[in-house]
């Protein structure tokens, strides 16, 4: 019986004048440069998350861990899912891309999550009401552009 998807977020979108392998290769490697420092594994541990190190094959491939999320789903280069969870919520963060054209590529990130109870409201608030997770999504693109070599925007 499959799993009903969690409960949907946000999505977020980049253009990115690259082939699809090159922006899969800048995704993988943002991710890692994102979560590798001491304050991700600090906030991972702080919120009691699954999954706390980074850990397993690189370029991300599913059994993948970064602090907080653990690779679910990987087929290269057209869909990475990570999942995570912690003692404020259950969540997945898909990032789709699609191939344009040999040298454009289009790269979407789609939030879903759950948060049980008032903890769980209150962290809602505090990491998407307030609207700092699509600031977050925002300069993740940003990055993922940038590592993959190009400087646009446009969608």
């Amino acid at each position: 019986m499959p799993i009903a998807p969690l409960p949907y977020i946000d999505e977020h979108e980049t253009v990115i004048e690259a082939p699809a392998e090159a922006v899969w290769q800048a995704l993988s490697e943002t991710l890692d440069h994102s979560f590798a420092g001491r304050g991700a594994t600090a906030y991972a541990r702080l919120v009691a998350a699954t999954d706390r190190t980074a850990s397993g094959p690189r370029p991300l491939t599913e059994g993948s861990t970064l602090p907080g999320f653990r690779v679910t789903a990987a087929t290269r280069p057209h869909n990475l899912t990570l999942s995570g969870h912690h003692r404020f919520s259950t969540y997945t963060l898909t990032f789709r891309l699609d191939e344009l054209t040999p040298t454009r590529s289009r790269l979407r990130a789609e939030s879903r999550a759950v948060f049980p109870g008032l903890p769980g409201t209150t962290y809602r608030h505090l990491v998407i009401t307030t609207g700092g997770h699509a600031v977050g999504m925002r300069r993740l693109l940003g990055a993922v552009r940038r590592r993959s070599g190009v400087d646009r925007v446009d969608p």
